[in-house]
């Protein structure tokens, strides 16, 4: 048996979490037994890597730019042993998927600029475009325009150093990068449907990524789209890993 994918949530809403934790289960093709999950708003064990075959960072209502005094009480807590992991992730051109947070806290750890002045999206789909000249195994006859499901208030300012753009979108212009040969991160979702964009819509409806009154109007609207091939890079990823 391939050793198992690690996933890191930091989600401290049960809904959204669960709901994240299966949406990842079905878009990636694995089993429970392919995964170990970790909610890190509940503690951040000691990882070694060499247990797992990838890493896995997900997104939630953390921002990675908030000063200490505004970030939330189990994010100060995680934060620094989630930094120290990812350098070593980096160092090793270790197997790494980062979505919204994950994209952000990888970009910090770089160097990069990660802020709330610029770039925020609002909840719902975007077109993402492939950067020109963009050649990834991941993307391998990918359509160089896809829509995937959004919605931050913070973003990456400009491509951190050492880094690959690899997609941009037109409200967003770091929707995915590359570092080394394993190591990704998109600012879009890439586990969402439209009926778990309507679970988070729900879940945070009262956390400021929208005006509350449209929440029902948003997930109707998410119903609609079709979002497969931010799923298919995500199968891409961990099948590539061997998960």
């Amino acid at each position: 048996m391939s050793k198992p994918c690690l996933l890191l949530q930091l989600r401290p809403e049960r809904a959204a979490a669960d709901d994240e934790y299966i949406a990842l289960l079905h878009a990636a093709g694995l089993t429970v037994d392919e995964v170990a999950r970790v909610q890190m708003d509940q503690g951040f064990p000691e990882v070694r890597l060499d247990e797992f075959s990838a890493v896995i960072v997900g997104g939630g209502p953390s921002n990675v730019s908030n000063p200490e005094h505004e970030k939330y009480e189990y994010q100060r807590r995680f934060e620094p042993p989630l930094r120290r992991l990812i350098a070593e992730i980096v160092d090793r051109d270790f197997p790494y998927f980062g979505a919204c947070y994950g994209l952000g806290i990888l970009a910090d750890v770089l160097g990069g600029e990660v802020g709330a002045e610029r770039y925020g999206e609002p909840v719902g789909a975007a077109t993402i475009i492939l950067t020109d000249g963009a050649d990834d195994p991941l993307l391998t006859d990918i359509p160089r325009s896809f829509r995937a499901f959004v919605g931050h208030k913070e973003a990456v300012q400009q491509v951190p150093p050492d880094a690959v753009l690899l997609a941009e979108s037109a409200g967003c212009p770091v929707q995915m990068i590359r570092v080394g040969r394993n190591v990704y991160a998109t600012q879009f979702h890439p586990e969402l449907d439209g009926n778990g964009l309507a679970v988070r819509i729900e879940t945070y409806r009262h956390a400021g990524y929208f005006d509350p009154s449209e929440a029902d109007e948003l997930a109707e609207l998410g119903r609609r789209e079709s979002v497969p091939v931010p799923r298919e890079l995500l199968r891409r990823f961990t099948a590539r890993s061997r998960c």
